[in-house]
């Protein structure tokens, strides 16, 4: 309930009604203040005025006033600086640290509120708001998108933050460790990051004048070298390893982990890593040649790699396929330019204070077609309209970090839900 309270209070929910304290002066909000993510009061920066004078400074929200001696706020001078203290139940006074009266205020929560916001949190529905999003403006939508996806750029950003620390600032192992991931396409991408990790790039770039021998650190490091098979590749492949292992110090990973159930061919584990050993064998810092790169189709041409012939009649080891050249294919190009550079050009830009590579990120994904996956379509049924990746990248954003995790109250679509019905109340 308190985090209700949170965000009437934020938003100014509560009904239009003059506003009382425990003692019957009147209370006018002129600024709530701002949410507080750490320790201390909820809201800090409050602008109340009480009577006729002008307060400024923190605001304390809970459930019962009581609240208030049990989390001991009354020992802790961080409290001193409430000027409100606002409940939803009185069932006490409240006192600073020096026993000086804090006023109160009792919330009310018109109960179309509680009674909707239930509906939006606890409903047994993926999406609850898709059916309100045909009533609301597209303008509106197309600023929420604008949002989310710049939250979505800087949690990547975050994560490959992560990664360039872990690797001492290398830009690019990181990037390597990140297409590495992205070639797992979804159902794969933990374990390939997990592999990647396993084979320093320098490893590759060692051997990238040897085809076979690329290919076989992949594959032995996935553990898939390790059977016993009639065919004279795999064969030269785990003599190949062999000697790599041992030359490197590798420990080959658990094939097992690495999923082909329910997977079309076109994405087996097999078949993407001989893939990834093409781009590999071709480039040897590939991060530079993106960074140079002119041109969206430039970028392109660095990933539309032929594997080695063997591959031309194999998904995987262990059957044989009709003849026919496994490029990468253009759908998956755009999702790898998607979730491996434009995160790792928009990172960089950010860390190098050049933020024309942050445009050109961005350039990317507006010049790329929207993603076709469940979540895109869930929403564009429901009315919302998808121009580009930076679009879809937006949406998945709003499904994974807001719908999923029941975050209505925050999301923009939620409030806006929450708003009409408050004034219709």
């Amino acid at each position: 309930m308190e985090r209700l309270l949170h965000y009437v209070w934020k938003y100014k929910l509560y009904p239009a009604m003059p506003l009382l304290t425990t003692d019957g002066r009147p209370v006018s909000v002129i600024d709530p203040g701002t949410l507080n993510s750490d320790a201390g009061p909820d809201f800090f920066n409050a602008k109340i005025k009480i009577a006729d004078t002008l307060w400024v400074g923190s605001v304390e929200i809970h459930t019962r006033a009581s609240d208030w001696l049990v989390h001991r706020h009354d020992k802790d001078k961080a409290y001193d600086a409430v000027i409100l203290h606002v409940v939803e139940c009185v069932d006490c006074e409240v006192r600073r640290t020096d026993g000086e009266p804090i006023p109160q205020l009792k919330l009310i929560v018109p109960e179309a509120i509680v009674k909707n916001i239930d509906w939006l949190l606890y409903r047994e529905v993926a999406m609850p708001c898709l059916g309100y999003i045909p009533e609301i403006e597209p303008l509106y939508i197309s600023s929420w998108l604008d949002a989310l996806l710049g939250e979505r750029l800087e949690r990547k950003t975050a994560d490959i933050f992560r990664l360039l620390d872990l690797y001492g600032g290398d830009w690019n192992e990181v990037f390597y460790i990140t297409l590495t991931r992205n070639f797992g396409f979804g159902v794969n991408n933990d374990i390939f990051e997990r592999l990647a990790k396993s084979l320093p790039l320098r490893c590759i770039q060692k051997q990238r004048g040897s085809h076979s021998q690329v290919e076989a650190m992949l594959f032995g490091q996935a553990g898939m070298l390790d059977e016993t098979l009639d065919c004279p590749y795999y064969r030269l492949l785990q003599r190949e390893y062999r000697f790599l292992r041992h030359k490197f110090g590798l420990t080959p990973l658990d094939p097992s982990q690495f999923r082909s159930l329910r997977i079309r061919p076109v994405n087996f584990p097999c078949l993407k890593l001989a893939q990834l050993a093409a781009v590999w064998t071709q480039y040897d810092t590939l991060f530079s040649v993106i960074l140079a790169a002119g041109s969206i189709g430039r970028i392109k041409q660095c990933f539309r790699v032929s594997p080695s012939v063997y591959w031309e009649t194999h998904y995987n080891f262990r059957s044989v396929s009709v003849r026919k050249e496994k490029q990468v294919g253009e759908n998956s190009l755009c999702i790898l330019l998607i979730n491996t550079v434009v995160p790792v050009l928009f990172a960089y830009g950010v860390r190098s204070k050049q933020p024309e590579y942050c445009d050109r990120a961005i350039h990317i994904l507006e010049s790329l077609p929207p993603e076709k996956n469940a979540i895109v379509s869930g929403f564009t049924q429901a009315g919302i309209k998808t121009g580009h990746a930076g679009d879809s990248q937006a949406l998945v954003q709003l499904k994974r970090e807001y719908c999923e995790k029941k975050k209505c109250l925050y999301c923009r679509i939620g409030f806006r839900y929450l708003k009409q019905i408050s004034q219709s109340t």
